[in-house]
């Protein structure tokens, strides 16, 4: 899975990386520990061109009647995510990107204490999303979810799940500006885009904050 995430990318810069208009309100970055549920950047296209904007990362299918009347859907399989009824849709007509700088995840060593790794490339990553409009009361909250595939042998030793990342030279096809044929951009990211190091266990804390977080640490 993919459950915690890092921006350090000013919104000048992530709206110019991907040639996308930005939205008047974008979260606030640099963000080093953004955790499930809140609002994060994403990029998604429509008949106007591609569009940066603001969405809860935490997709909510049209049938919540509350936004916890079900699982918290951070994550959809690739293998799965053209038949699951939550997903099925959004993956046809609504994909998109969501840059960051870096992920998360954890190990278990042998006595089951989870040690966390951050992943980055050379430059900015975008991860593969579905996203959906949630309508309650009249209200519209934009929710979205990282699709995840198989890890690669840079991530397996850490977790056997890893987030799609989709190359430059492929936004096009994922945002479905360039025709059909997404479904193949869903596995794993080929050896040598993700750079890996163990981190200090204070990221373990959904309210520890700051750059100290990716810094690297020698874990047992």
């Amino acid at each position: 899975m993919c459950g915690r995430i890092a921006n350090t990318l000013p919104r000048d810069a992530m709206a110019g990386l991907f040639d996308a208009k930005p939205a008047n309100r974008l979260p606030e970055v640099p963000n080093y520990n953004i955790c499930p549920t809140t609002d994060i950047a994403v990029v998604f296209g429509n008949e106007t061109g591609r569009n940066l904007v603001s969405m809860r990362w935490g997709f909510l299918p049209h049938w919540y009647k509350a936004m916890n009347d079900g699982p918290l859907l951070i994550n959809a399989r690739a293998e799965t995510i053209a038949e699951k009824p939550a997903f099925r849709a959004a993956c046809r007509t609504r994909r998109c990107l969501i840059p960051v700088t870096g992920f998360y995840e954890w190990k278990k060593d042998a006595e089951g204490k989870r040690w966390p790794h951050y992943f980055s490339g050379e430059g900015p990553l975008a991860l593969a999303g579905i996203w959906q409009d949630w309508q309650q009361e009249g209200e519209v909250t934009r929710s979205c979810a990282i699709v995840t595939t198989s890890a690669n042998d840079t991530m397996a030793p850490v977790h056997h799940r890893m987030p799609v990342i989709i190359s430059e030279a492929d936004w096009p096809l994922w945002l479905g500006e360039a025709g059909h044929g997404a479904a193949r951009l869903m596995g794993p990211a080929p050896e040598g885009v993700l750079l890996r190091r163990a981190v200090h266990p204070r990221v373990n804390s959904n309210r520890a904050s700051g750059s100290e977080l990716i810094e690297p640490f020698d874990a047992p």
